[in-house]
């Protein structure tokens, strides 16, 4: 049997892969889009346990300018459910209690997180040395603008929670390109954020934290419903080639082996495995691709009564500094965050551990995560009683950890592509930035591109 002919394939339905099939169909062309699990979304699942709402994958997001948008299009932004205002209240886990991140200049001035010393050196920044030709981590770089202080205290603990990496070795370019180019351009992240107030407005997001009505998993379901033709689940892309001006997709799925061609192929799937479908067909992008590591996380959502906590909780919730020495990345206070998560006159804790920190999380027990977990929640928030486990997931490559180089990385990625395979681009949280968000851009721009192609 001869290979079906299809006008577009997408390798993988994530939020990305659901984002370039979407984006494909809207200019009119017939998408396939292909991935081995039983539901779409990806990382993006939603259960219900004992009556508490729990994401297994992201719990929040942001909503960019290019996801607004996109959601905009589709009449999904009505899907979108903000956190409560409170969620603006954050923390970090200091000298052996909750200190406040400070959002203000007045609370910058105010917080323990930072020694008076520390809080002189952010006024030096403006004269602070530029970077002399060598990509920096992001520790490099802020710490030379800024000061060490705000790496350990503030910076590094945002990365946990961002990133689950090592600000030693996360790529500054990489991971907060708009700091970078602020320096790049003026020569100073103060001045140059003062002069960007006066300049051309760009298209704006949607302040603040987001989830969905019912839960990331069931937003993912809703995108895969717009397809024309659903998802084919529980199939895997086992090889692409090159047919002329075709690309051949080797599908294999409990129904039978399937061979498409097709002239656009999306790989919005993770780096290591684009980098195997690569292999055959353009050998340079995939060896790039194999650079790219993963970070593990185990996430472990608590329910437990007020009174089981010494701490009150409120606000977005914290996280930990690597110099405390916890297995515990973070904390999300799930409940305080959005209505119906939890039974009345419950917590939803929404604990990550694990990450570059202790990336052996991902091979652990449930029952030795359990117990690491309880043991940080009695020290951060002095858990008592008996609270409620909801279950152990791990994800042995949660998120990429972009270093100094992978802009470049990418950037030649891409050339190869271009010049090798015009018919097929990457999306992905590894492609352009990790969040939800940064990953259904990629998705759009990625099937943009493959649209413009020949």
């Amino acid at each position: 049997m001869g290979a079906v002919e299809v006008e577009a394939v997408v390798v993988g339905a994530g939020i990305a892969g659901l984002a370039a099939a979407l984006e494909l169909q809207a200019a009119g062309v017939e998408v396939s889009l292909i991935d081995p699990a039983d539901r779409p979304g990806g990382v993006m699942r939603t259960d219900h346990v004992n009556g508490y709402v729990v994401e297994r994958g992201p719990n929040t997001t942001q909503v960019k300018a290019p996801m607004r948008a996109f959601l905009a299009e589709r009449g999904g932004e009505e899907q979108l459910l903000a956190a409560r205002p409170a969620s603006r209240l954050r923390f970090v886990f200091h000298a052996g209690a909750l200190a406040r991140v400070p959002m203000s200049p007045l609370a910058l001035a105010r917080t323990p997180l930072l020694s008076t010393r520390a809080k002189w050196r952010l006024l030096a920044e403006p004269f602070a040395r530029r970077r002399r030709g060598e990509e920096e981590s992001v520790a490099e770089f802020i710490g030379r603008r800024l000061g060490p202080e705000v790496v350990s205290g503030l910076v590094g603990p945002f990365l946990t929670g961002v990133y689950a990496g090592d600000e030693q070795l996360l790529g500054a370019r990489a991971v907060f390109p708009a700091l970078v180019e602020l320096e790049d351009r003026f020569g100073s992240l103060a001045l140059g954020g003062l002069l960007r107030l006066f300049g051309a407005r760009s298209p704006k997001g949607l302040r603040g934290t987001y989830s969905a009505q019912a839960g990331l998993g069931p937003f993912a379901r809703q995108l895969a419903d717009q397809l024309h033709e659903p998802p084919a689940l529980g199939s895997r892309v086992m090889a692409v080639t090159r047919d002329r001006a075709r690309l051949r997709v080797e599908v294999a799925s409990g129904n039978g082996d399937l061979e498409l061609a097709a002239r656009r192929v999306v790989m919005a799937c993770q780096a290591p495995e684009a980098a195997a479908l690569l292999r055959g067909l353009e050998g340079d992008a995939a060896r790039a691709l194999e650079g790219i590591v993963y970070a593990p996380i185990a996430s472990l959502p608590i329910g437990a009564s007020p009174e089981d906590l010494r701490t009150p909780v409120e606000g977005f919730g914290f996280l930990v500094p690597r110099e405390a020495g916890l297995g515990l990345l973070g904390c999300l206070f799930m409940s305080e965050l959005f209505p119906a998560r939890a039974p009345e006159g419950r917590h939803l804790l929404h604990c990550m551990l694990g990450g570059a920190r202790w990336p052996e999380v991902a091979h652990l027990p449930d029952h030795t995560i359990e117990e690491r977990a309880l043991s940080d929640l009695d020290q951060t928030l002095g858990l008592r009683g008996a609270p409620e486990s909801l279950g152990v997931v791990r994800w042995a490559r949660a998120v990429p950890q972009p270093g100094r180089d992978h802009p470049a990385r990418m950037a030649f990625v891409q050339q190869r592509l271009f010049e090798q395979a015009p018919g097929l681009a990457l999306a992905g949280a590894y492609v352009a930035g990790v969040s939800v968000a940064d990953a259904l851009a990629s998705g759009v721009a990625a099937a943009r591109r493959v649209l413009a192609g020949p």
